[in-house]
């Protein structure tokens, strides 16, 4: 067996050098339908109203489906937020005739509650549909997954990853984004590039409408793009994580990750020297190396043009953004980090560093304002090319893998010992990934159902507690052949009440540790998920208590390769 997935690691490796001696090139055919857009606006029933200053008014089509997009989300907290509340106002207003602009100038007077009510109703309306109804309903959705969800790639069927076009709503953003509540226009068939081979069949536009523009680049791997209008950030439909484009090059991204092992201890070497360089450049370039390592920080310089949210990385971190302190909690030369990184995510840190680092950033801070660049003479683009040089294929974000997936593998190799029950495992497993997302900063507000969810675990503690004494009493009254049974039938409940008491206490747990903390984007983006299903092999772990279906599918080729005796 190990010889087989020995052979199919030679594949792989095959392939990328064969990728790379034919210029990037990553098909030879390929042909699609093209997306598949959001159905048009559906207008309101006329006994549902838009209500302004206690008058019901009559929304022209553009501002009423606006209007909906507010109406659907009143219960959220978005909505409590002033910028969400400010930025939806003056992009609705821009839909708006010129009339409605001047009978409604105040989100405060705006009564939405009616519209909210009928959203409410449609839903639960869907959730009492009947098994029949439900079933018409699926075989129209496989119907389109397999029109629109597959294409041939070189002459094979590959899945497709999200074949739909966004539908028009409102933008959320994470964190405390500056453009929450604008509004995201619906994408047309005149905003799409559609990339396919040139002696494919062509996909037809929606009658009426023509596509942007139709290419033919066999260097990349989407299949239709176009810019959303809120950020100007590039949108695209990809293949399926599972496709083998997909596996091929995460199998490239851990492996060059696992190949800086070998490397990190000389550049870790390297980049103390240029501490001490007489270059400032050089100094510079030293330090952030230390950050991007010692911290996982992404590199910076990385946002799309026109994002006006302040967000920063390493590169790109300003004097404003840290505070050295001298002791701080009993601890020397401790930097104080405070931040928005990706998503509008904040970044707070206070770290221990070398002396020679915090010297060094004493004289980067020198002479200048708090908004100036702390690394002003360096960028993620000389970071790079530096890095290249040390181990091709190297980058910023390379760091960030190798030290998440080292960082999983160490808790995981220090938590978990065979003797742990199923329950205890999982534990130990959420907290090595926990580990990686507070490395990585990957954060997430308290679920807001969270706190029921904590009281609901503990109604069935104090339930099953019960039912325990319940069962001890019953068997004090044992008398007779029928009680003895109904002892030993309670007895049976008794152990497995509290077998389960120690599972809900296993749960309780781990919600109360993960309730802030993103797993989900490390797990699928930093982890080698050879690291998770070797885990799971040695353990004796089902794989779909680690991964779920989708995910599964994404990670086959590490699930079929993976002996348990893999280590990153």
């Amino acid at each position: 067996m190990k010889l087989f997935w020995l052979r199919i690691s030679f594949i792989f490796a095959y392939l990328w050098e064969e990728d790379n001696a034919n210029n990037g090139k990553k098909w030879s055919t390929l042909e699609h339908k093209g997306p598949f857009f959001p159905p048009e606006y559906e207008p309101l029933p006329s006994n549902v109203c838009f209500v302004y200053n206690g008058k019901s008014i009559k929304l022209s089509l553009a501002a009423e489906e606006v209007a909906t997009f507010y109406a659907k989300m009143l219960d959220h907290e978005y909505t409590t937020k002033s910028v969400f509340q400010e930025n939806f106002f003056n992009d609705w207003r821009e839909e708006m005739t010129e009339e409605e602009r001047e009978q409604i100038n105040k989100l405060s007077k705006c009564d939405f509650s009616h519209m909210a009510k009928y959203f409410l109703e449609k839903t639960e309306e869907k959730k009492a549909m009947t098994k029949e109804q439900k079933q018409v309903l699926k075989e129209e959705n496989n119907r389109l997954t397999e029109e629109y969800g597959f294409c041939l790639l070189d002459g094979h069927k590959e899945k497709i990853g999200n074949f739909r076009v966004e539908p028009p709503g409102l933008f959320r953003g994470r964190g405390e984004h500056p453009k929450m509540g604008k509004l995201k226009k619906r994408i047309l068939p005149e905003d799409i590039t559609i990339n396919c081979s040139k002696d494919s069949k062509i996909p037809e536009a929606p009658k009426g409408h023509r596509w942007r523009k139709v290419q033919h680049d066999d260097t990349v791997t989407w299949l239709a793009s176009w810019v959303e209008n809120v950020q100007g950030n590039l949108k695209y439909i990809m293949l399926n994580p599972s496709s083998k484009l997909k596996g091929e090059k995460d199998w490239q991204k851990y492996e060059v990750a696992r190949k800086l092992k070998l490397k990190v201890e000389t550049i870790r070497r390297l980049y103390r020297e240029d501490w001490k360089n007489r270059e400032m450049k050089i100094r510079q370039r030293g330090v952030a190396l230390y950050f991007i390592d010692k911290l996982a920080l992404r590199a910076g310089n990385e946002k799309e043009e026109g994002e006006t949210a302040d967000t920063v990385g390493c590169c790109s971190l300003r004097v404003e953004h840290i505070t050295l302190h001298e002791e701080k909690g009993g601890q020397e030369f401790v930097v104080e980090f405070d931040f928005l990184g990706k998503d509008s995510i904040r970044y707070y840190n206070e770290v221990p560093v070398e002396s020679r680092v915090f010297r060094n950033l004493k004289l980067f801070m020198e002479n200048k304002d708090p908004e100036d660049d702390l690394f002003d003479r360096i960028n993620t683009i000389y970071l790079n090319k530096h890095l290249n040089q040390s181990m091709p294929g190297l980058t910023a974000k390379v760091f960030r893998t190798f030290n998440a997936s080292t960082t999983l593998q160490d808790q995981l190799n220090k938590l978990t010992t065979a003797d742990m029950t199923l329950e205890e495992k999982l534990l130990s497993y959420n907290r090595a990934n926990r580990a990686v997302a507070i490395l990585c900063n990957h954060q997430r507000a308290a679920p807001k159902t969270f706190e029921k969810s904590m009281q609901n675990m503990l109604d069935k503690l104090d339930v099953a507690k019960m039912e325990l004494k319940e069962a001890k009493k019953e068997h004090k009254k044992a008398g007779t052949e029928r009680t003895r049974k109904l002892v030993e039938k309670k007895e049976a409940a008794v152990k497995r009440l509290e077998e389960q008491l120690k599972k809900l206490q296993l749960q309780m747990t781990d919600r109360e540790e993960n309730k802030v903390i993103a797993l989900g984007t490390s797990k699928l983006n930093y982890l080698d998920p050879r690291i998770s299903v070797a885990w799971c092999k040695k353990f004796n772990v089902p794989i779909e208590k680690i991964y779920n279906k989708t995910q599964r599918d994404k990670f086959a080729w590490a699930i079929d390769m993976t002996e348990e005796d893999f280590q990153f």
